[in-house]
């Protein structure tokens, strides 16, 4: 007959908030899952509580933010954010060679480069995406499942594309390091077209590009930025009167199409707040807009308000403007922007 095994009396078992010894320590105190470098525990004594690890500070957030227009518009869409530290793309439409190149003219290399945000699955949104993360396995894709299903649907691109996916959804913000980025709706006709409202330290950056009309969500966004790249497609005179087809006009004139120069100058007035100091037009188009026509419609009410427009070059005179206010390049790279913390915000 088995022997019972004696147990000990109720009063004698630990409690469920009394402290147990342990024998054993963790090999790593914390991991940084940013770079993969572990930090070795200290030994520690037999009894010695755990609680005394701390978790990894942060990296720094920079004073200054840099942005760069790789190109905008229907022939290519890319554009640069970064900090001291990191950076990431939006878009991936310009050759991939053009990207690395000017990157390293301005001191960049592409190991800072974390992640590219996707809006959209038009061609000229993505078209080096795969491009860039084959050769610098490191940088991910973000973009909503559903515009992945687009990409894959509606271009001729390796399955492996689906292996540098990052998913996020809109209005739940996600981070890349010291990138906290918001997704939100915008109307125009790809799949599950998306905005992006990003954040770093005191910086607020949104993000629209491709939209036919200010949604309510575009607006919530827009206007807590101290920086805006907003579309400013096409003068209307010149669309109409154009030598597009009927049903090519209709698409561009839809809700669902793209921006109005006057449509984004009105806006842009409207929100216009000392929080506010940069304002990069994007997507101008080719047959039906000129920078120098976007510019002074954009410009025209705030002007009438008294308002000084800069054109973000650093110059004295464009330091003491109320507002700098520059039409992107269509086919070639902008100047690279050096972005200030506004202390009037």
């Amino acid at each position: 007959m088995a022997k019972k095994r004696r147990l000990a009396p109720l009063k004698d078992l630990p409690s469920l908030f009394d402290e147990v010894a342990t024998t054993s320590t963790p090999k790593y105190d914390a991991i940084n899952f940013s770079t993969g470098e572990a930090t070795p525990s200290k030994q520690k004594g037999k009894n010695e509580s755990h609680s005394s690890i701390k978790p990894l500070k942060p990296l720094p957030k920079s004073s200054t933010l840099k942005f760069i227009s790789f190109g905008s518009g229907s022939s290519g869409n890319c554009a640069y954010l970064g900090d001291d530290h990191t950076g990431i793309l939006i878009d991936a439409g310009v050759d991939n060679n053009k990207v690395v190149k000017e990157l390293a003219l301005n001191g960049i290399s592409m190991d800072r480069i974390k992640g590219i945000c996707i809006t959209h699955d038009h061609g000229d949104h993505i078209r080096f995406a795969y491009s860039i993360v084959r050769r610098y396995r490191h940088i991910g894709i973000y973009c909503t499942p559903k515009a992945l299903n687009g990409i894959m649907r509606r271009h001729n691109i390796s399955r492996r594309f689906k292996d540098y996916h990052r998913p996020f959804y809109k209005e739940i913000p996600f981070e890349i390091d010291n990138f906290k980025i918001t997704a939100f709706d915008v109307s125009h006709d790809g799949t599950d077209n998306a905005g992006f409202f990003i954040e770093n330290g005191n910086h607020k950056f949104a993000i629209a590009t491709d939209l036919g009309c200010i949604t309510p969500r575009v607006d919530y966004y827009m206007r807590q930025a101290n920086y805006i790249m907003i579309e400013s497609n096409y003068d209307k005179e010149m669309l109409v009167t154009g030598k597009y087809a009927e049903y090519l006009k209709a698409r561009i004139l839809a809700d669902n199409g793209h921006l109005d120069n006057r449509v984004t100058a009105r806006y842009i007035s409207e929100i216009y707040s000392s929080r506010l100091s940069h304002v990069f037009l994007c997507h101008l188009s080719e047959d039906n807009n000129t920078p120098n026509i976007a510019l002074a419609t954009v410009t025209k009410p705030l002007i009438e308000k008294g308002y000084k427009i800069g054109d973000g070059n650093e110059s004295a005179i464009s330091n003491d403007a109320d507002i700098q206010i520059m039409p992107l390049p269509r086919l070639e790279s902008s100047i690279l922007y050096i972005l200030r913390e506004n202390l009037q915000a």
